[in-house]
């Protein structure tokens, strides 16, 4: 298991966050159709079915990945959050990312804020080192 670091803990506490964001979400809107019914979850953020599964799923394999793969977890999320924050920024406020995802400032802001803070995190963590089992043994000169 890892030794705590920028990474595990990304991973642990956005994990957290997404899951209960996607949760609350399916409590102010849980549509399954096109972005035309969207509700404000929080007052600010813009929800809808699609986009609470994506956080459930995101924020679930970011707890079970933090002992483990939390740096591949930090990589790959800050870069996905990162592309869907700037995507979104490059629509219409109430345009949708790929007709689904709901797209305006709040969500992009969050958007934005968690992915360079993956990207962060994944950069602050070094990659981890070849464990001794996993090296080639040192040979020694059996005249030594």
């Amino acid at each position: 298991m890892e030794s705590v670091s920028p990474a595990r803990l990304y991973a642990t506490a956005v994990g957290a966050l997404l899951v209960i964001l996607g949760i609350v979400g399916f409590f102010y809107g849980s549509s399954f159709g096109s972005p035309g019914t969207l509700d404000h979850t929080l007052g600010a953020l813009r929800t809808n079915g699609w986009l609470n599964l994506l956080w459930v799923t995101l924020g679930a394999l970011g707890l079970l990945l933090a002992g483990v793969a939390s740096r591949a977890y930090a990589l790959a999320t800050g870069l996905f959050l990162t592309v869907l924050g700037v995507w979104g920024l490059a629509l219409d406020p109430n345009a949708a990312i790929l007709s689904f995802i709901p797209a305006s400032g709040a969500n992009e802001a969050l958007n934005l804020t968690l992915g360079l803070l993956g990207l962060l995190a994944a950069l602050g963590t070094p990659r981890r080192p070849v464990s001794a089992s996993r090296a080639t043994p040192e040979r020694t000169s059996p005249l030594l």
